[in-house]
């Protein structure tokens, strides 16, 4: 529902010692770029005991007030994150103020950016919800917190409430999609274009990670394998082939891909031959029929099958996207 640009929304960003800078001024800059275009946001931050916190790239920051001293309605809770997340887990009283501000009934919102995700976990706020980070913490938000449903790749996840963004810049989008929300989608997409940002990310966090997540284990039958696969992403790698070549049956090496990897065999493959064609997109100009040989799907139609499948994109915009900064 759209809400009155005329009702003023109270934004609080909570900032800490060894915070990411973007995660708190992302999605401060989109808020101040839609009161250019109509909104009536106020902006306000806090810290414990109001002091100026130092960010992950040494700039300091001043905080508006104390976290403490927060009494007034808040409508949006802005929780952005640290690296090192356990130190961030581990202030009580930093956590205790996001859950007396979070639970407030006047708290209408509350939105976690990257490993902002961490410190809303621990107040116990996310248990039974879907939740985003930052891929590579997806798997520590996960362990730490099992009760919380943890989405690896989406740029953002809205689950009542609560709404918590992948790594650093998903910020952006996350503040975007609260100021659709509040505003409309022509103020939302206003904003973006001052920013010079998109309104709506194309693909998921998968476009970004490494593929390669699979574990060698202690199997010297199934670590050949995988050196083979990962050694010539085009030759041969159907299950009958790799089983006769490791000198096993076919359901041994099944049961072993799945222990040790967590994959099936073709999916392994599979993930293989994209990073290939995804380090071949980056760093060179080949034509796709070239990529999808080289990387070993074959066909310019299985290349784009599979990118679109697994990374959201077309192989094309993959290339525009991360080959170079440059136009």
């Amino acid at each position: 529902m759209n809400r009155s640009a005329a009702s003023p929304h109270h934004l609080l960003m909570v900032m800490f010692d060894e915070v990411q800078l973007l995660d708190v001024t992302g999605p401060l800059d989109v808020y101040a770029a839609a009161n250019e275009y109509g909104g009536n946001y106020r902006l306000s931050t806090a810290s414990l005991d109001g002091k100026p916190v130092t960010t992950t790239g040494g700039v300091q920051l001043v905080p508006d007030l104390a976290l403490e001293d927060v009494d007034s309605r808040i409508d949006t809770l802005l929780i952005p994150g640290r690296p090192d997340w356990w130190a961030a887990v581990s202030d009580r009283p930093l956590i205790e103020h996001i859950s007396r501000i979070a639970t407030d009934p006047k708290t209408r919102t509350v939105a976690a950016i990257c490993a902002g995700a961490f410190p809303l976990a621990a107040t116990g706020l996310l248990d039974g919800r879907r939740a985003a980070t930052h891929w590579r913490l997806a798997a520590d938000l996960a362990a730490r917190y099992p009760a919380i449903d943890v989405d690896k790749d989406s740029i953002f996840v809205r689950d009542g409430r609560m709404i918590t963004s992948a790594g650093i810049t998903a910020g952006i989008d996350l503040t975007l999609a609260l100021v659709e929300t509040d505003l409309g989608a022509e103020v939302a997409r206003a904003a973006a274009k001052h920013l010079v940002v998109f309104m709506a990310r194309p693909g998921g966090q998968s476009q970004f990670s490494v593929r390669q997540t699979a574990k060698y284990g202690t199997d010297s039958v199934l670590r050949q394998v995988l050196d083979d696969i990962t050694a010539d992403p085009r030759d041969d790698h159907s299950l009958t082939t790799m089983a006769a070549r490791a000198g096993v049956s076919e359901r041994h090496l099944t049961r072993l891909f799945r222990a040790e990897t967590g994959m099936s065999a073709a999916q392994f493959v599979e993930q293989i031959r994209l990073e290939a064609a995804q380090a071949l997109l980056e760093s060179g100009s080949d034509p796709l029929d070239s990529v999808a040989r080289a990387s070993g799907f074959g066909s310019v139609e299985t290349l784009r099958r599979v990118f679109h499948r697994l990374l959201g994109v077309t192989p094309g915009a993959y290339r525009d996207r991360f080959r170079t900064t440059g136009r």
